[in-house]
């Protein structure tokens, strides 16, 4: 399944609005957001819970506070949580203003966070 257009739509309008210099890039079966040429948040569906989650890279310093809110929880692929990284599900993002909270976190994080190396 492709990813949520209209929650693509959603974070392109807040990036627009923060004057965010960012591209998108199709990445893991669903659409990731770079700022800076470093990955900021993406859209992932998760099969098991066939919903779509928005990932998000928010550093460890955000982790502690941020786990703790509604529909968040630690980004699992493979078993073991990338640190850093957390998942949130739609009652974590369903208004606006907490959609904006995930994104804003993001863009605070995304000038400490590394870049991938380019080949």
């Amino acid at each position: 399944m492709a990813y949520n257009e209209f929650l693509s739509d959603r974070i392109h309008q807040i990036f627009r609005e923060k004057r965010a210099n960012f591209y998108t890039k199709k990445m893991m079966g669903g659409l990731c957001f770079m700022v800076d040429d470093k990955m900021c948040c993406g859209i992932h569906f998760d099969k098991k819970r066939e919903t779509d989650l928005l990932m998000a890279r928010i550093g460890e310093d955000a982790y502690p506070s941020a786990i703790k809110k509604n529909g968040c929880y630690p980004m699992d692929f493979t078993g073991r949580p990338m640190k850093g990284y957390v998942f949130v599900s739609p009652d974590g993002f369903d208004l606006d203003e907490d959609l904006e909270y995930w994104i804003q976190l993001c863009l605070d994080f995304n000038p400490m966070a590394k870049s991938s190396k380019k080949k």
